[in-house]
Parts: structure tokens; C-alpha cells; sequence
């Protein structure tokens, strides 16, 4: 779906069609504000060139009654719905409809996308288990650090590939196409490099953010210094960081999907998902938000079962090393059970923290850039005669 002309991204020389449309916030034409148009059809349930008498007056005998307007809306005064080719209406999303495009494209497409997801999460899960398993707390306080350093990058390369699989399947989940792993395979392997290279300077952009503010109490620890009050105001100096880093994270969160559906390079994918926060800031960062808590609070309850199961088989192990005074490793058992909860919980945590993202930034790409005609047409909708599909306005979003 990256060929579709739905996704190319509008020319630097264009600004965003801002006024493409009206934002969701704008109140409703109310009737009678404004004449029809000299060539608008007749009154739907009359005939064509059929006298019409005025609202709320009898009309002649043999002649239909019309209803109050067209239909589609209450009481005669709406609209059509929206077109609905795929996972969500071609339309400005709310926050209800963004969670249930997020759910719909899992259990529509639940063979490619928690296919992908429970691949990637047994190897990440596999990985980590065989380093901890190699080292066995023979490295003492380091075996968390150690099997950490073994484990986590091959985890974090295989979450790129899969949020960059999941994109192409959520592109053409909206379009309601169907997608297979090889499908999204050949549509990101393109990409992917340049997806690591942003997601790395992601990385490494918010982390020196961090580290700058944190710099200050590292260097006076590390003189040995121990001013309890100074320490206090520098460790105050570093949570300064954390608003910083977040506002950014949220300026480039969509860098991702513009960089795998517009064929962007980095900078142009980080210029872009500024572009397309900028003053929707609070409402991307409350959805992403709300988003993680579902998806930790779902992970919570599915891996929490299998933690508790595991301490209960170790617990004779657990004892025996605190009273020796070594506890730094974990008895096999309960390893086992907690990488059967990973696996579980990043299954089905994973596909929805992503599409999340995705649907994040069509939604915006619809609010600015009319994104919805683009898509109608590439889903080959047929185009209603004399308003296109953008007077498809249907119901109100709802609101964050």
C-alpha cells in the first residue's frame, strides 16, 4: 500500500489544507441559515420539477408528502454516514473510535497481526530466558546488567521490524484490503533500515536529553561529594528533564509511520510528525498515554498469574538463596512460567500499541490534509454525485 496515492505526503511547497475542512470542534449548520444551491436535487421523495409546498403546510392532493429532509441524520437534517471502507470511518476520529480501529484491525486481521506479535515475542522472550540462563548469577549483582546488555538489543530490533510490519498491515486494514505476512513483509523490508537509523536517533536524542539534566548530579556524586540539600536541588535539576523529554518524544511520535507509508527520509519523517502534532499536542499525548496504561494493565493481568504460579514452585529455592545470602538468579521453573506470561501479554499488547500509533497519524493526516478522499479513492469507493466523498460528514467524533 506504500504506491497508494492516499499516503504520499503533500509537496513542501503546499502548506497543510488546514481548512480542507471543518475541525471537529466547528458547531453544525443549523437549516435555514443559508439557501440551497440553485441546482440542488429536489426534496428526496418528491419528483423531479414536482411543486413542494412550504415546511409545516399540506401539499396539494396527489402529490407525495417529503419527509423534513434527507435521510441519513435525525430527523431528516444529517448526513450520510461516513464511508467505511476498513477498520475506521474516513472521517476525523475520536478517542472511542481510534481504541475500537485499534481492537477491530486485531481481530479482523488476527492471523498476520498476532502472528507477527507472538513471533517476535518468543524470540524476545527466548532471548532473554537463554541469557539468563548462559549466565546463571554466577556474575553476581551484574547478572540483571549482563543479561540485560545480552538480551535487550536483539529485543528491540525485533520490536522495530514488528512495529514496522504492523504499520503496513493497519495501511491496509483502513483501505479493508487484505494483508498477509508476506504481504507487509515486501511493503516494509524497503524501509526498514532507515526505520532503524530513526528509531535508534529517537533513542539517543531523548536519552542525551536525560542525561544533560542528570549530568550535574552524576559529576557530584562522582566527586564524592555528599551535601544531602545539594544532592536534593540537582536530582530536582534532572526531573526537569522528564517534561522535556516527553514533549519531544510526543513531537516525534509519528515520525515512524509517515517514514514507512510516505517513503520519507529521517529528517524529513521527524520534520513531518512535528508538522502534524503541532497544537494537537495534549490530544496525541493523552490518547498514547491512555493507550500504554491499557495495554500495561492488560500485560498486568496476563502475566501476573503465571509470576505468581512461578514463586510458589521456587519458593523453596527463593528461601534457600536468601538465606545463603545469594539472591541474584531466579530458580528455572519460574523463569519458564514468566517468559510464558511474556510471550502471552506481548501478543496481544504489542498489535495494539502499534496500530494505536498508526491510526494516530491517519487521523491527523484526515484533520490537515483531507487524507479521507485520498483513502475513499483508493479503496475504489464510488464518489457521491456533486460533493465527493468529503459530504460524507457523519456523526460527531467524540471528543478527547
Amino acid at each position: 500500500m506504500t504506491d497508494t496515492p492516499g499516503w504520499a505526503s503533500p509537496g513542501s511547497s503546499e502548506p497543510p489544507r488546514d481548512a480542507a475542512r471543518p475541525t471537529a470542534d466547528a458547531p453544525a449548520a443549523v437549516p435555514g441559515q443559508s439557501a440551497p444551491p440553485h441546482d440542488a436535487p429536489p426534496a428526496w421523495g418528491t419528483a423531479p420539477g414536482a411543486p413542494q409546498a412550504p415546511y409545516g403546510q399540506q401539499a396539494p392532493y396527489g402529490q407525495q408528502q417529503p419527509p423534513y429532509g434527507p435521510p441519513g441524520g435525525p430527523y431528516g437534517w444529517g448526513a450520510p454516514p461516513s464511508p467505511k471502507p476498513g477498520v475506521i470511518p474516513l472521517r476525523p476520529l475520536g478517542l472511542g473510535e481510534i481504541l475500537d480501529g485499534a481492537v477491530s484491525t486485531v481481530r479482523k486481521h488476527w492471523r498476520v497481526a498476532l502472528g507477527l506479535s507472538f513471533g517476535v515475542a518468543v524470540l524476545q522472550q527466548g532471548a532473554s530466558l537463554a541469557a539468563q540462563f548462559a549466565i546463571q548469577g554466577d556474575t553476581g549483582e551484574l547478572t540483571p546488567v549482563l543479561t540485560a546488555l545480552v538480551s535487550l538489543p536483539l529485543s528491540w530490533l525485533l520490536g522495530v521490524i514488528a512495529s514496522a510490519l504492523l504499520t503496513m498491515v493497519v495501511s491496509r486494514a483502513v483501505l479493508g484490503h487484505a494483508v498477509t505476512v508476506r504481504d507487509a513483509w515486501r511493503d516494509a523490508r524497503p524501509r526498514l533500515l532507515q526505520l532503524v537509523g530513526l528509531t535508534v536517533l529517537n533513542g539517543l536524542l531523548l536519552a542525551g536529553i536525560g542525561l544533560l539534566g542528570f549530568a550535574p548530579l552524576i559529576g557530584y556524586a562522582l566527586a564524592g561529594a555528599e551535601e544531602s540539600g545539594i544532592v536534593a536541588l540537582l536530582a530536582v535539576v534532572g526531573l526537569l528533564s522528564l517534561p522535556v523529554m516527553i514533549w519531544i518524544g510526543i513531537q516525534l511520535s509519528l515520525a515512524a509511520p509517515a517514514l514507512m507509508l510516505e517513503k520519507q527520509g529521517i529528517v524529513a519523517a521527524f520534520s513531518r510528525s512535528r508538522r502534524l502534532v503541532r497544537r494537537s499536542w495534549w490530544r496525541i499525548c493523552g490518547i498514547t498515554v491512555l493507550s500504554l496504561l491499557i495495554a500495561m494493565i492488560v500485560s498486568g493481568m496476563i502475566s501476573t498469574p503465571f509470576t505468581v504460579v512461578g514463586m510458589v514452585i521456587g519458593f523453596n529455592d527463593i528461601a534457600g538463596q536468601v538465606d545463603a545470602g545469594d539472591a541474584t538468579s531466579m530458580p528455572p521453573a519460574m523463569l519458564v512460567l514468566v517468559a510464558i506470561g511474556g510471550v502471552l501479554s506481548s501478543t496481544l499488547t504489542l498489535p495494539f500499541t502499534a496500530t494505536i500509533t498508526v491510526l494516530l497519524y491517519v487521523d491527523q493526516r484526515i484533520r490537515r490534509e483531507a487524507l479521507d478522499i485520498e483513502l475513499a479513492r483508493a479503496a475504489g469507493l464510488p464518489e457521491q454525485e456533486g460533493t465527493g466523498w468529503g459530504g460524507q460528514a457523519g456523526p460527531a467524533p467524540t471528543k478527547l
